[in-house]
């Protein structure tokens, strides 16, 4: 009795799976899903800029945060997030560049890459951006502060999207130089 009831189970569960693959059809398969790119969109200054989708682990609003002596006037502080210190580095600062008065829509972009737990604040986010291949040209101009985090640019229209990488901020030696 056990083993009928275990096998009516199984063959439930098997037609369950047969019935979802059958309507799954329409789904893009990954051969058709590789020509489209997804990221974060994001704002400095006048800029856009997006980040590839698995650089940002979370986005935050602003939390508050406990300022951290010693440290670089870019290092906004730590916040604790869920039980987790989190470092807040302030994008503007870190590039050298000035912080706009604004600061309504700012947001945090977590980055969470070998062992580098940190937030950057960005002026405001744009949300998910799709794009396809097409659309991507390699080039890409800025000022020198931001171009060794640039990897292209998308561009939509009037409308141009640079790549910023995350990782490559967190691996840059200078962004891990956080004391004076």
């Amino acid at each position: 009795m056990v083993e009928a009831t275990h096998n009516l189970a199984f063959e439930i569960l098997a037609d369950i799976e047969q019935r979802s693959y059958g309507g799954a059809s329409a789904v893009p398969r990954s051969e058709q899903s590789g020509r489209f790119w997804t990221g974060v969109g994001f704002r400095l200054n006048e800029s856009r800029y997006v980040a590839p989708l698995k650089e940002v682990a979370e986005i935050l609003r602003m939390p508050q945060f406990t300022k951290v002596p010693g440290a670089r006037s870019w290092v906004k502080g730590v916040a604790n997030i869920r039980g987790t210190l989190l470092p807040i580095m302030d994008l503007h600062g870190y590039l050298g560049r000035k912080v706009p008065s604004s600061m309504r829509q700012q947001r945090v972009l977590v980055i969470n890459h070998n062992g580098i737990n940190s937030g950057i604040v960005v002026d405001e986010v744009l949300g998910l951006q799709h794009f396809e291949d097409s659309e991507r040209i390699a080039n890409v101009d800025d000022d020198d502060a931001i171009l060794p985090y640039l990897s292209g640019r998308f561009e939509r229209g009037d409308d141009e999207w640079r790549v910023f990488s995350p990782y490559a901020l967190a691996e840059h030696p200078d962004f891990m130089k956080v004391a004076l």
